[in-house]
């Protein structure tokens, strides 16, 4: 997404544009799955945004009747297009057809930014969903309304899933004189892994394989006009050509895509680390695949898991070091990039982050009927301080009520609201993470682990009751599971101001109830200080300034 921006090319590298620091795709495809989902994940990672699901009910409208556009982030007027005779149902990013798109903006080249139009890259993506059945439907419906009503976003890369496949598209307008946007899209090979984040990724690609590859009629003689690119045709890179890499392109959004490569990815990942990483001694730098053969399929949770990811266990993990804190935070405030006596610096940017204001995970099954095929699993706040529950976008009578813009807004608090509890316990958590962390990950894993035991008997009895009947049924349960993690994240955040208050913790026995003389005062509370290790980093700080005499 758009959202905060770093002038990284001031910083990094003067002639290069923008690159954005937010969102991250991971995807999987189905003969990559365990079961044979497509399987892709969304973090919205924006600071201010009020995260909630939004919901667009199937429809059948009046010849002549007109489509208001309004900007998916400044929620300002665009303009309006003729409506579709019928619509379909959306929530969220997914429709009842089990189409899904979500999407990381990489900026690009800033002259090509804001063009006239009607189109940003939210709108472009509700529309679509509303009209369209199919992922390769999806992809030439959102060139061809781009082209006709113009785009007004920054680059933007698409995730662009059904049930059967999986494209990533990616699209750049024309910059502010000339209406319409330049894109290509690819097929993601079905037992392959993808991911996009903030950097655009498809560079060559096939001139003549329509089965596998769309583009945009003069997606190559633009970057001619402009001057981006003057070779052969078969050598053309979008990448290169719209959104060259500076360091902050590869270190804050490549190297997020190499974290879920390294993990997953049955290629040593080893050699693109230098590329990951911004660095490039005597051209060891190597431009990782856009897409790899997984080492092992991979499940739902697994792709949650990953959505978690603080590059752990490489070399920018962040959970040591002064930036973590003395209870090892691994997050980092941004901005990104800082100065000290005139020298810049940076920090690192995992796919993780506190800013995300919510999180998808969509699981798409062709073997299913639509109403139960598709399953988004839904969470606000980010993915590693909360527990995604199940959403079936073919079946939601309404969004539940903790997940919608009527139980709060960006500037309202509500114990009853899913983005304000689950932010309230994560902003408690971050400042004394190693101490209060474990608490959060039971209650998350706890549940989590509900859900995934409760889907294959839930959706049984849904496909049993039949289509009507059924889609009530998983309706009125993804609201019950909703509801009942907003209730579970209450109680968490009560646990924690009264077992850590004042930095100390009260004591419990083995079923977690809190020890009390027989006249019901607490017992003596444990005070435990600052961990060891941030204990030495005080003595080396400090000296002997605070050493006891002997």
């Amino acid at each position: 997404m758009k959202k905060i921006l770093i002038i990284l090319s001031i910083v990094f590298c003067p002639c290069l544009s923008y690159i954005g620091i937010a969102c991250t795709n991971l995807i999987v495809g189905k003969g990559a799955s365990v079961d044979g989902s497509v399987i892709l994940s969304y973090s919205s990672d924006d600071y201010g945004a009020f995260g909630h699901l939004f919901f667009y009910p199937r429809a059948k409208h009046a010849k002549g009747q007109m489509r208001q556009l309004y900007h998916y982030e400044t929620l300002n007027y665009l303009g309006e297009i003729p409506e579709a005779e019928e619509t379909y149902q959306v929530v969220g990013l997914c429709n009842e057809y089990q189409l899904t798109i979500f999407e990381t903006t990489f900026g690009g080249r800033e002259e090509l930014w804001d063009g006239p139009g009607l189109f940003d890259y939210g709108s472009l993506m509700t529309v679509t969903l509303q009209r369209c059945k199919t992922a390769r439907q999806a992809v030439e419906m959102m060139g061809s309304l781009a082209n006709e009503y113009g785009y007004v976003s920054e680059g933007e890369s698409f995730s662009v899933a059904d049930k059967n496949e999986v494209w990533i598209m990616e699209m750049i307008g024309k910059g502010k004189d000339t209406k319409g946007a330049v894109w290509v899209a690819r097929r993601i090979p079905d037992d392959m892994i993808c991911a996009h984040a903030n950097h655009s990724r498809i560079r060559r690609f096939p001139l003549k394989d329509k089965d596998n590859c769309l583009y945009s009629h003069d997606v190559i003689s633009f970057a001619r006009q402009k001057g981006y690119f003057s070779g052969k045709d078969e050598d053309f890179s979008f990448s290169e050509a719209y959104a060259p890499a500076d360091f902050g392109a590869k270190r804050f959004c490549e190297a997020r895509v190499w974290s879920f490569f390294n993990k997953w990815g049955k290629e040593d990942m080893q050699k693109y680390l230098p590329y990951a990483m911004g660095v490039d001694k005597d051209g060891d730098a190597h431009e990782m695949p856009l897409w790899i053969q997984p080492k092992t399929k991979l499940s739902v949770q697994d792709v949650k898991n990953m959505m978690r990811d603080h590059y752990e266990d490489t070399p920018m993990d962040i959970r040591s070091g002064l930036g973590a804190g003395a209870w090892e935070m691994p997050y980092r405030p941004t901005p990104l990039t800082f100065e000290v006596d005139s020298v810049k610096y940076f920090n690192e940017r995992p796919i993780s982050t506190q800013q995300a204001s919510n999180i998808y995970v969509s699981q798409l099954r062709s073997w299913l009927p639509d109403y139960i095929g598709s399953c988004l699993w839904y969470g606000n706040d980010e993915a590693n301080m909360v527990a995604l529950t199940p959403i079936y976008p073919g079946s939601m009578k309404r969004i539940p009520y903790c997940y919608s813009d009527k139980s709060a807004d960006a500037f309202t608090f509500s114990f009853k609201n899913a983005f304000w509890v689950c932010n309230w316990v994560s902003n408690m958590v971050y400042l004394r993470y190693s101490l209060l962390f474990p608490e959060l990950k039971n209650v998350r894993d706890r549940l989590e682990a509900d859900y995934n035991s409760m889907q294959a008997e839930i959706e049984e009895v849904a496909k049993g009751r039949g289509h009507v009947e059924g889609a009530k049924y998983l309706s009125d349960y993804s609201t019950r599971m909703a509801q009942g993690m907003i209730s579970e994240w209450n109680d968490l955040a009560k646990l924690i101001i009264v077992k850590y208050n004042d930095m100390a913790v009260k004591q419990q026995d083995s079923n977690g109830k809190y020890l009390h003389t027989p006249g019901n005062a607490p017992r003596p509370v444990i005070r435990p200080g600052y961990p060891e290790a941030y204990r030495r980093k005080i003595v080396q700080e400090s000296g002997d300034k605070y050493k006891m005499p002997q």
